[in-house]
């Protein structure tokens, strides 16, 4: 299908949307109840990219940076105000019904699973809609439950599933018709350490194992870190990076915060070599250190041999900060 091609090739997309706003200078006035004006709000500026089949991009920017928009065009959601975009050698938004059996998508505050009934159900109404043959579903079905290890949520209400355990049913029923292309639009929002970590680990299996092309947007610098090779961060509706992971992590991945709860109090001042501490109780402390000069593993090493710890956590700047580094530099 691909001959060489890039599987998702995007030139100069754009998206404005017209949006109503009171019109100014009429005050608390009976006119301004229904006296408005039409503003051109402009969500993608002009992004350009490709992607390769089984390429796992992290596609990722600030809140209202035009991530979802762009997301939603290439699904054929929305129509473009400019620009072109082939998927699978399709043109999203004229073929968006032939591209629908080919691709998946997962958005993180809009579930696609049926609330009072189990996952199951809407796996089999799925099965119906892609027209799936009874056997390759259930040899399908049977895959998917077994890398997501979710064969005990399948027969309980949706609504009794804890937010990480539908996820996980939500991203498998994406998968059931084997889509080449799945769009994770923040698919660990609001999830615990745990439950981040299993669908990391399934989306990874699913990459490696059936070369899944995987395009995901996240505000979690752990997914990207995990997960991604190569980085697209847009901001303004605008490309400001798009290189590997790795000068990501090299460039601007570098500042490092560690809060840390110890067994027992602290007779003093907690003081490590090329680390600050923030902030410190009877407890607890909360250090901050840059890893291009003091290796991460060497500073947990420090710190646990120097009293028992119950508790440790490592967590990167927000990716706001990062974004804005980018552009100061």
């Amino acid at each position: 299908m691909h001959n060489g091609r890039p599987i998702i090739d995007v030139k100069n997309l754009q998206k404005r949307f017209k949006v109503k706003q009171k019109a100014p200078g009429l005050g608390g006035s009976l006119r301004a109840l229904w006296k408005t004006e039409t503003k051109a709000v402009t969500a993608v500026a002009d992004i350009s990219f490709s992607l390769q089949p089984g390429e796992l991009l992290a596609f990722i920017g600030p809140n209202g940076a035009g991530k979802s928009t762009t997301i939603k065009m290439l699904v054929g959601i929305l129509f473009p105000s400019g620009g072109e975009a082939q998927v699978l050698g399709y043109t999203p938004w004229h073929d968006r019904r032939q591209l629908g059996y080919h691709i998946g998508s997962v958005f993180g505050q809009k579930p696609q699973l049926w609330y009072h009934l189990p996952p199951e159900d809407t796996f089999r109404l799925f099965a119906r809609i892609y027209e799936l043959d009874d056997r390759d579903y259930q040899r399908r079905r049977d895959f998917l439950v077994d890398s997501f290890q979710i064969g005990d949520l399948l027969h309980i209400p949706v609504r009794k599933l804890s937010l990480g355990q539908r996820m996980k049913c939500e991203i498998a029923a994406s998968l059931l018709h084997n889509p080449k292309v799945i769009f994770l639009d923040e698919p660990t929002i609001g999830l615990d350490v745990v439950a981040k970590q299993q669908i990391r680990d399934a989306i990874r299996t699913m990459n490696e194992e059936e070369d899944t092309t995987i395009f995901l947007t996240s505000h979690d610098a752990g997914d990207i870190e995990n997960l991604c090779k190569r980085v697209i961060i847009i901001n303004h509706g605008k490309t400001i990076f798009d290189d590997r992971t790795s000068v990501l992590q090299r460039d601007y991945l570098t500042r490092k915060v560690i809060d840390v709860r110890f067994a027992e109090a602290l007779n003093g001042p907690f003081v490590l070599p090329g680390v600050d501490t923030i902030k410190q109780g009877s407890y607890g402390v909360k250090l901050e250190f840059d890893s291009r000069l003091v290796p991460v593993e060497q500073v947990v090493q420090r710190i646990i041999t120097t009293k028992p710890c119950n508790d440790i956590n490592i967590a990167d700047p927000p990716l706001e900060e990062i974004i804005r580094e980018i552009y100061t530099t």
